[in-house]
């Protein structure tokens, strides 16, 4: 069975969808390709990945990147984590069989100390629920 491709996108691509991308590599690695990019796209935020590390989740090789560095591809699935990326996602250049959009508040607005863990926490939860969907229509395939 091939890898499915998914795109993780949010505003910067410093926090939310880093996260996204680094937990399907760490929960369901070998059956999804991960990828993230930003609309508008900083650098990793050191608190994103102190967090991933702190959770032995792997962040060697997590970088931003632009939504355009993905233009003309195809993804599985795009998940989307901030409603500024959704408008973003309109002009993109690519296409998916499956667009999600779960609004992750972002966590380097928040003035608490555990914005980032609680982002992680959400972002965690909806995959393995996404991750039981993904399951059944292997089976059911």
């Amino acid at each position: 069975m091939r890898q499915r491709r998914v795109l993780f996108l949010c505003n910067a691509n410093s926090a939310r969808s880093l996260m996204g991308e680094a937990l399907l590599r760490h929960l369901a690695g070998d059956r999804f390709e991960a990828f993230s990019a930003g609309s508008e796209p900083d650098r990793p935020h050191e608190i994103t990945l102190a967090t991933l590390s702190k959770l032995g989740i792997d962040t060697q090789g997590l970088a931003s990147k632009s939504l355009g560095d993905f233009a003309g591809e195809h993804f599985d699935s795009v998940i989307v984590l901030c409603d500024k990326a959704q408008q973003a996602c309109r002009d993109w250049q690519g296409s998916s069989d499956e667009y999600l959009y779960w609004d992750i508040r972002d966590p380097r607005l928040i003035e608490r100390w555990d914005a980032y863990e609680q982002a992680l926490a959400e972002i965690r939860h909806r995959l393995l629920l996404w991750l039981e969907i993904q399951e059944r229509d292997d089976i059911e395939r």
